[in-house]
């Protein structure tokens, strides 16, 4: 199905709107997850926590290299639940928000599409987090907050996609942050 024969209903988000959604979910994040980072490690030396300044260096290279990976992570999950699989995944940057990208060209379940959705939050985001909690690494757990709240935009979307028959399919909008609702 080409993008100009989709009959669905659009649905996109504001990339500003959901920048501002990003801060609001890091500061959520970072309570959730600080919270009971600082209870579990109360005793152990605040020196020891933060970590080493090679560390940070690594986190801030890590921090880069994850923003590609996040969105590789979208198209190999797209790809998985696509019938036309990688051939139908692509990446780009929208120059105009500075926002990278990946958008999956054919329809798909809404369930598969909030998986791709997720998946970078889930791998980037969550585990990292809970992993610092077990592991007393606060450069782990900053990692983990910070992808999280760049999933923000995708967290909006599967939110957005949590109304929707769950019958209907989804179909990623190739230019703007959002997607069309094609009814069955």
């Amino acid at each position: 199905m080409e993008n100009e024969e989709v009959k669905g209903r659009k649905v996109a988000i504001d990339i500003g709107k959901a920048n501002v959604f990003a801060i609001v979910i890091m500061v959520a994040a970072a309570i959730v997850f600080m919270v009971p980072f600082f209870w579990i490690w109360k005793g152990v030396p605040m020196e020891r926590l933060l970590g080493t300044w090679m560390g940070w260096i690594l986190f801030s290279i890590c921090m880069i290299v994850g923003i590609v990976v996040h969105e590789l992570i979208h198209g190999i999950t797209w790809a998985c639940f696509a019938k036309s699989g990688w051939r139908s995944i692509s990446f780009g940057v929208m120059w105009k928000q500075l926002t990278p990208y990946c958008h999956c060209v054919e329809p798909m379940r809404i369930t598969a599409y909030m998986w791709g959705a997720m998946m970078p939050c889930i791998i980037l985001g969550i585990l990292p987090a809970i992993s610092a909690l077990f592991l007393g690494n606060l450069i782990l757990l900053a990692f983990g907050i910070m992808f999280i709240a760049a999933a923000a935009g995708d967290i909006w979307m599967t939110w957005l996609l949590t109304k929707e028959d769950p019958r209907s399919l989804v179909l990623d909008h190739p230019t703007e942050a959002g997607f069309y609702i094609i009814d069955e």
